[in-house]
């Protein structure tokens, strides 16, 4: 499946649950909660996690949780891209122009 074709999958999902609607300013809050988790999968895989209210995780449960947590965070940005009309091959086109042009590529 193809980045555009996950994005249009992800938009009628959250359309058929009445979460699409939200704004882009609350979308923007659920994209830093998703950020959050995705901060705590890496620091439990990189540093480890000592907190008495969660057990130790194997190292597969733990990558599983990172590409878990990627994932939430990359539809969260598709979502909010939808939001604005801007096609996700063009993000990637754009980040691949910025840097190009900054370090002279």
């Amino acid at each position: 499946m193809s980045l555009n074709e996950h994005q249009t999958w992800l938009v009628n999902f959250y359309k058929k649950r009445n979460w699409y609607q939200y704004s882009a300013f609350i979308r923007l809050n659920f994209l830093t909660e998703e950020v959050g988790e995705l901060s705590r999968s890496i620091r439990a895989l990189e540093i480890g996690r000592d907190h008495p209210g969660e057990s130790e995780q194997s190292t597969s449960d733990a990558k599983a949780n990172l590409k878990e947590e990627l994932a939430d965070v990359l539809d969260q940005v598709l979502i909010m891209s939808a939001k604005f009309d801007i096609d996700p091959q063009a993000l990637l086109k754009q980040s691949e122009k910025k840097l190009e042009q900054r370090f002279n590529e």
